[in-house]
């Protein structure tokens, strides 16, 4: 079977899906191929930083999910295991402010960004196989091969199938990198209430760190991250056995509200993995687009979760993406390839900088956290990051990535058409 569109976007995830409501809400039609048979919830929560949700706004969809989040505090706390001294950490935002942090369920904005689409707009069960580049009568196109046959020919193609990103891999961006660090990440559920206040605790010891922050008075989203390469390794299908591991040899330093937090875990979304990055030199110096193909989301941009701007910033590539598309389709009413080539350039310039600066400054708020026993580190870490580093590096979350182009009543009528 041959197929034909517009655009093609690779993977269903944050950044694949908030790429299709982007491309919608300026009129262009695009089509995701998902190669699982659903929706990828992997991941129970995530927190959305003042970035993400000015993005979420100009996705028309921020109102689904603050009416039912509440923002936590700009100053979370960081608690030194050895010694037991607390740091206050600033997260960039000001208290109060209702595009401030928030923690919310992965699968909630997943599923509030899949409310605003077509239901013919994402194909599941559909796996990429390989790509090739063509010219049409002098204009670039991309032809995608999958897995059952189907052949699609698109005037744009946007890889967000993550950081084993086939799409990448076809640009030359070659594969992450391991940090040598692994996390373990799960949700912990109370049947009543965890009486704990909003915020966000962390505790740092040498070599792991541990941290949870509340969804609601019942839920909590906690982390662990260590720098040895785990015993559960070859059992990450076993997360009782994970669970247990923590709590009786990893955590026996840790304070026992942190203990209980993961006593608490709901077995079924305990997951661990190793933290992959790439290298911020390969962001800069090799090529992100060829014609039109180009990635977003982890495919581009895979860092450690070290600042929490994973999903942050996937945001901020779905709303770039879509101006720099939108304006091309608005301007002519159609996709014209040589200027939508154009625009991939634009959004590829835009932000180039941006997510190299977000994979080193993760990079190295990890390294920092994590690393060293020393007495110098430690002072370094308590009396030099935490109070004047951290919060310089974490005014990267109050990045404005704009708005989306307003399509003219003529795109407006062609979107309408697209509703089933």
């Amino acid at each position: 079977m041959e197929m034909v569109e517009d655009v093609v976007i690779v993977g269903a995830g944050i950044a694949g899906l908030a790429t299709a409501v982007a491309l919608k809400r300026v009129g262009v039609r695009a089509l995701v191929l998902e190669r699982s048979e659903g929706l990828r919830a992997t991941g129970a929560a995530l927190t959305l930083f003042p970035n993400a949700w000015l993005a979420l706004d100009a996705l028309g969809v921020s109102h689904k999910l603050t009416s039912v989040y509440n923002p936590f505090k700009s100053l979370g706390y960081a608690t030194n295991v050895g010694n037991g001294t607390i740091q206050e950490v600033s997260f960039g935002a000001t208290d109060g402010d209702e595009s401030g942090p928030r923690s919310v369920h992965r699968k909630a904005l997943l599923e509030a960004l899949v409310e605003e689409l077509s239901i013919d707009t994402i194909r599941f069960c559909s796996k990429l196989t390989y790509i090739e580049a063509d010219r049409q009568q002098g204009m670039p196109i991309a032809i995608v091969h999958l897995e059952d046959g189907t052949i699609i020919k698109a005037k744009v193609l946007i890889g967000c199938e993550g950081v084993h990103s086939v799409v990448a891999n076809w640009l030359g961006l070659g594969a992450p990198v391991d940090s040598g660090r692994s996390a373990v990440r799960g949700l912990a559920i109370y049947p009543k209430s965890h009486g704990l206040k909003p915020g966000f605790q962390q505790f740092v010891d040498v070599g792991k760190r541990g941290g949870f922050v509340p969804l609601n008075d019942r839920e909590l989203y906690w982390f662990f991250i260590c720098n040895s390469t785990p015993k559960w390794k070859d059992n990450t299908g076993n997360p009782e056995l994970i669970q247990r591991e923590l709590i009786e040899n990893i955590l026996k330093d840790f304070p026992p509200i942190y203990s209980d937090v993961i006593e608490h875990s709901d077995l079924s979304t305990l997951t661990w993995a190793p933290l992959m990055f790439r290298h911020p030199w390969d962001i800069i110096l090799k090529n992100l687009s060829k014609g039109t193909i180009t990635v977003a989301g982890d495919a581009l941009h895979p860092m450690t979760p070290d600042l929490g701007q994973g999903g942050c910033s996937s945001l901020e590539d779905a709303v770039i993406l879509g101006r720099h598309i939108g304006e091309v389709f608005i301007r002519h009413g159609r996709l014209v390839p040589q200027e939508a080539a154009e625009a991939v350039a634009r959004y590829v310039k835009e932000r180039r900088w941006r997510v190299a600066g977000l994979i080193t400054g993760s990079y190295l708020s990890g390294w920092v956290q994590d690393n060293g026993s020393g007495w110098w580190m430690k002072f370094f870490r308590d009396a030099i990051f935490y109070k004047l580093l951290y919060p310089r590096i974490m005014g990267a979350v109050s990045y404005d990535c704009g708005k989306l182009p307003k399509p003219s009543s003529h795109t407006e009528l062609e979107g309408q058409s697209l509703k089933i």
